[in-house]
């Protein structure tokens, strides 16, 4: 099981994920490929969704570049549902406040939440660094049997962890946050996850099964001082 997580663990750094099938979907360039129409058809969202989001950060991206060519520089932007997250680091606050401007007028875009930090650029070492806290969020929630992972879409700027997509439950949710708030590195959690009850039949849990459990440290992991001690890092959920 540990190999095989850490195999896992690869994958998603690679950018590859997982359809229901069991096989490897990779993610280029935005496109899903290999399987991946399954894996957008699985999400709540659907493909069509997935496809439109895609469609609106493309568009976005785009704008910035029409605005100011250095703009999209250390900026990210994730899509889910034309809900428009904008995250990474800009210079000086006229520009965070400039690029949400240009991105609430994109077509599709139904609301933007602007968590661009002002400051200098992140270093290769932060980095990578903040690639590695994503990859291991995204791999927790995969094997998290009570998470649907594939409505949450994770980044991570600076050691602060942004969730964005849909819940079946509020339980569902606090799972979620809660595993992200004991990877290691992890300063704060915010959530812009909307909770949606009424999930379709094939991601509803067996009959019978357990509610969620709060997730604890595996051994050998930094984690709380004792088990079930609460993390010192607070979660931070977004109010929609």
């Amino acid at each position: 099981m540990a190999n095989y997580r850490v195999v896992l663990w690869l994958m998603l750094s690679l950018g590859l994920t997982f359809g229901l099938g069991g096989c490897p979907v990779a993610i280029v360039g935005g496109i899903f490929a290999a399987g991946g129409a399954g894996y957008a058809a699985n999400q709540e969202r659907g493909v069509g969704g997935t496809a439109s989001d895609f469609s609106i950060k493309t568009n976005v991206q785009s704008a910035w570049i029409k605005t100011d060519p250095q703009m999209p520089a250390g900026l990210n932007v994730t899509v889910y549902e034309g809900r428009t997250l904008l995250t990474g680091t800009a210079p000086t606050p006229e520009m965070k406040a400039q690029a949400q401007e240009v991105a609430g007028r994109v077509p599709g875009v139904r609301a933007v939440y602007n968590e661009i930090e002002v400051t200098p650029r992140e270093g290769a070492w932060n980095s990578a660094k903040d690639a590695w806290i994503t990859s291991q969020v995204r791999s927790d929630l995969v094997f998290n049997s009570h998470i649907r992972s594939v409505n949450y879409t994770v980044e991570t700027v600076d050691g602060s962890v942004y969730l964005i997509g849909s819940a079946r439950s509020q339980a569902e949710l606090d799972s979620a946050t809660t595993m992200a708030r004991y990877v290691r590195g992890v300063k704060r959690v915010v959530s812009y996850v909307e909770i949606r009850p009424g999930a379709p039949p094939g991601s509803q849990p067996l009959e019978g099964s357990q509610p969620p459990e709060t997730p604890q440290p595996a051994a050998g992991e930094p984690g709380p001082e004792a088990p079930g001690a609460a993390p010192t890092t607070p979660v931070e959920v977004q109010k929609l």
